[in-house]
């Protein structure tokens, strides 16, 4: 099963220039414990912005080349959608926005972390989604730098 993993603003805001727009210490760590013992996907954009490979979980990264250092390379998503969907293992997706537009049909639940505040300068969004299909649980709710946000997890009805 695919799990979908982010962080997002009011406007659904993830990124600028191949960076996070927000940065909460809290929310590294959910997303460190959420993740960690699973099979992270993610594109090569978001591959090349991490500080290297993320220990204790296996790093698949989506691309048309092989990419040193991941643990997997996919080039080919159709197959891999159609292999991996029907699976019992929660495999994470961690961005970025099109790799989130091209799971979100498959995902049965979204990690979400509402952060109450836009990000004028973001140029990476989060695909629109509909929250009717979805029951939502609140998770926990913090601050951080004047920063108000909720870790939310969407499950699909």
């Amino acid at each position: 099963m695919f799990s979908i993993i982010a962080a997002i603003g009011k406007n659904r805001e993830l990124g600028a220039q191949d960076n996070l727009v927000f940065h909460i210490k809290e929310d590294m760590k959910y997303f460190r414990d959420t993740t960690m013992g699973h099979k992270i996907v993610m594109g090569n954009s978001t591959w090349k912005s991490l500080p290297g490979k993320l220990p204790g979980r296996e790093n698949i990264v989506i691309s048309h080349h092989t990419v040193p250092n991941a643990d997997v390379t996919i080039t080919d998503l159709p197959s891999f959608i159609t292999t991996h969907k029907d699976t019992p293992e929660e495999i994470f997706i961690i961005g970025g926005g099109t790799i989130y537009k091209e799971f979100l049909p498959y995902a049965t639940a979204l990690y979400l972390t509402e952060i109450d505040s836009a990000a004028s300068r973001a140029d990476v969004f989060f695909p629109d989604f509909d929250k009717t299909k979805y029951t939502k649980t609140i998770i926990k709710k913090g601050t951080q730098d004047d920063l108000a946000y909720i870790f939310t997890k969407y499950t699909l009805n």
